[in-house]
């Protein structure tokens, strides 16, 4: 596994031959989030490239037309335009992104560029191999996300300083693997290739597991609470923070629950076993492991690299000490807006075990936190 720095790879460099063909014709089959934000990343930067998309709700391309953001729609996913294009994007489903490459695969010219955006690669990259085309494959898996789905989710700047796994076959054309990491480089994300079998069992560990762990501790409260709903009605911010994700498409986690199966349930069984030996260390009372088992943890995260972006999309909020007074939230939330913040997601803070704060709000990314906090502080407003 190595990183391909932009520096090395980006697209604007000049006299690069990494760069894709001239015509630079680019086809998306599947506009969803991943997809729409791709295209939306595309269009930030003026290079003449001509965007063409299919996708089951035509209304999802009808509404990218109308933005700008993509030219021409693909009536079908054997439309003739497909000829043309010199990239095409795999956004559908991962089960799915396999028999649509069977279908437009007579369409596709030899000097194309096949790509996907799916988080399980192993079920696109055999099927590429089983259909001769695995020199003009490079699987990608943006690491961004989003607990909302679909077109109308997606952002330009969804993958900027994302990473972007870019993962090959046995039999990869060397220089189309290239132009696929300057491709990612080229709309602000971060390339990174590594071997598409260990790329889903890392996923499995870090993305995929802690999907399942979230559904199933939403499904712990829900089904010990009591007939009036107090767990749900006092789970602190720290609850709903590790349980969040469990909002995500379910269809699309049970499509990555079967095609990632056999990584996903090693790493369960995994957890089982040591979910079961702290259960032991707590019920026999060895503080001094309880100590070590939550300070290690501890110690590890905090090594972490806070990155924006990444399989699990990361929260930026702030929690502010507010009156119990009328208007006083229409007035925070103004004096944001005024400044061109836009809040993600507001609401007052019942339980307070671990956040602090009575008013809690959610910004879309790092920079807009701090020009909040920054604007707060400065009408005097306390910011935890």
């Amino acid at each position: 596994m190595y990183v391909l720095h932009d520096t090395m790879f980006a697209m604007n460099t000049e006299n690069t031959q990494n760069q894709l063909p001239e015509t630079r014709t680019i086809a998306f089959l599947g506009l969803g989030l991943i997809g729409g934000s791709i295209a939306k990343a595309i269009r930030r930067f003026p290079r003449g490239y001509r965007l063409i998309a299919w996708n089951p709700h035509e209304d999802r391309v009808d509404a990218a037309i109308t933005e700008g953001v993509i030219d021409k729609k693909l009536r079908s996913l054997t439309d003739p335009l497909l000829r043309e294009a010199d990239l095409i994007y795999l956004c559908a489903p991962v089960k799915k992104n396999s028999e649509n490459l069977e279908t437009v695969l007579p369409l596709i010219k030899d000097s194309a560029i096949i790509t996907d955006i799916g988080s399980v690669k192993t079920d696109i990259h055999e099927a590429a191999a089983r259909l001769g085309v695995e020199d003009r494959f490079v699987g990608g898996h943006p690491m961004a996300g989003s607990e909302r789905t679909g077109y109308f989710a997606s952002k330009e700047l969804l993958l900027e300083n994302a990473y972007y796994v870019i993962t090959a076959g046995d039999n990869a054309d060397e220089a189309r693997v290239r132009r696929m990491a300057a491709f990612a480089a080229g709309i602000g994300a971060i390339p990174i290739r590594m071997d598409y079998r260990e790329h889903d069992r890392i996923v499995a560990a870090v993305s995929h597991v802690p999907h399942v762990l979230a559904a199933s501790l939403v499904h712990l409260v829900e089904d010990n609470d009591n007939p009036e709903h107090i767990m749900k009605t006092i789970a602190a911010g720290g609850f709903k923070d590790i349980t969040r994700i469990a909002s995500s498409s379910p269809q699309m986690w049970e499509e990555i629950c079967m095609t990632n199966g056999d990584n996903i349930t090693k790493f369960l069984d995994l957890f089982i076993r040591s979910l079961a030996q702290t259960r032991d260390t707590i019920r026999d009372r060895q503080a001094a492991a309880v100590t070590q088992f939550f300070a290690g943890a501890r110690d590890y995260r905090d090594s972490f690299i806070e990155a924006s972006s990444g399989p699990i999309k990361k929260v930026y909020a702030l929690h502010i000490d507010i009156a119990d007074e009328p208007g006083v939230i229409a007035s925070v939330s103004t004096l944001l807006a005024v400044h061109t913040i836009n809040i993600h997601n507001i609401g007052i803070t019942h339980n307070r075990e671990v956040e602090r704060g009575a008013l809690r709000i959610e910004l879309e990314s790092a920079d807009d936190a701090q020009t909040a906090r920054k604007i707060l502080i400065q009408h005097g407003y306390s910011v935890c």
